[in-house]
């Protein structure tokens, strides 16, 4: 059993203390990851994630910070600011940190408690949205992973070619590239020894910024080279990252639904362990890596599930930005304020 609050206090956590951006700064600290969840072993890493007060200047002045991260030990702090323009979108990985149970906070000042105490003004029926487009990027993983051992080549070549697609639409729906013009992909057959068929590219483009172009071709890179570890994996470790995939996945869906339909954030998923416990140790899995019927009829019944929850959702379309603002301008009065007010 990890001592969480001995470990935070250890040398190397010293930043939470010592740099200037966080100290008694931080006003939430808690799990994150599968400690979080309730789904850990023996390998599972520690992470924590925190909320720490944009200082004066970056209220009223030049300076600007969003959030710090200690690669070392998984630890990623956002600027409240940051936080609440990701809580508005209701971006998983931030609205876990407002759905922790009480033993699992490490920090939890005031105003992080007021945080806390008024989370039900973040949560909408964006949601649906944004959990199920966080599950559908694990299903994609998924889905990559076992195309690349388990197709034959033109088959594999067509989940590529709808993984490229996929990873253009998001690129498109970010960067908004179509004014400058177009691209497509398609397949047909190969001019690449060794290959039946292959996915070839027209592009049409004028005046589009080299950094634009650059990240969409990283993005379709991307795609690619996943496909391109095909016989150089460990395959006991791909094994366990399918399986965690295929969790995280599940999971997913699971939070979404608790938001939508009850207006809860539930981080640790007790009820749900024991479901969530046999995907991650592989009690889906087939002897030949692909996983069972019964793991794909689990995942449609959550898909199911989201649809009817987003449906049915009490929740408003949107946040009440009004009350929102209120909310965060009395916090950032607070931090302007000076330190004997958020203590």
């Amino acid at each position: 059993m990890i001592d969480f609050a001995a470990l935070m206090n250890s040398p190397t956590y010293d930043f939470l203390r010592t740099h200037e951006r966080l100290g008694r700064r931080v006003i939430l600290l808690g799990l994150g990851g599968s400690h979080a969840y309730g789904t850990s072993n023996e390998n599972s890493d520690v992470d924590f994630r925190g909320i720490t007060l944009n200082t004066p200047s970056d209220l009223l002045g030049l300076t600007d910070f969003e959030q710090y991260e200690d690669g070392s030990t998984d630890t990623v702090i956002y600027s409240f600011n940051k936080m609440v323009r990701l809580l508005l979108e209701c971006n998983p990985n931030t609205c876990e940190i407002l759905g922790l149970d009480d033993d699992q906070y490490l920090i939890r000042r005031p105003l992080g408690q007021e945080i806390l105490d008024h989370k039900e003004l973040f949560l909408s029926k964006r949601a649906a949205r944004s959990f199920g487009g966080y599950a559908g990027d694990q299903l994609r993983r998924l889905q990559n992973a076992l195309a690349r051992d388990s197709m034959p080549q033109p088959e594999r070549e067509q989940h590529i070619l709808r993984s490229v697609r996929n990873a253009l639409d998001d690129f498109n729906r970010k960067y908004r590239c179509s004014p400058w013009g177009s691209l497509q992909v398609y397949i047909d057959e190969a001019v690449t020894p060794g290959l039946q068929t292959e996915i070839f590219i027209d592009a049409d483009y004028r005046r589009l910024p080299l950094r634009s172009y650059d990240k969409m071709m990283g993005a379709m890179h991307n795609v690619i080279r996943e496909y391109d570890k095909i016989g150089k994996r460990n395959r006991k470790k791909d094994d366990n990252h399918l399986n965690k995939h295929a969790m995280h996945l599940i999971r997913l869906f699971m939070m979404g639904i608790d938001i939508l339909d009850r207006g809860e954030i539930r981080t640790r998923r007790t009820d749900d362990l024991e479901l969530l416990l046999k995907i991650r140790n592989g009690g889906f899995q087939k002897e030949d890596h692909t996983f069972t019927k019964e793991f794909y009829d689990i995942l449609a019944h959550y898909e199911q599930e989201l649809e009817r929850a987003a449906r049915q959702s009490p929740l408003p379309e949107h946040p009440d930005m009004e009350k929102v603002e209120a909310f965060v301008e009395h916090i950032n009065r607070k931090a302007i304020e000076g330190e004997d007010e958020w203590i």
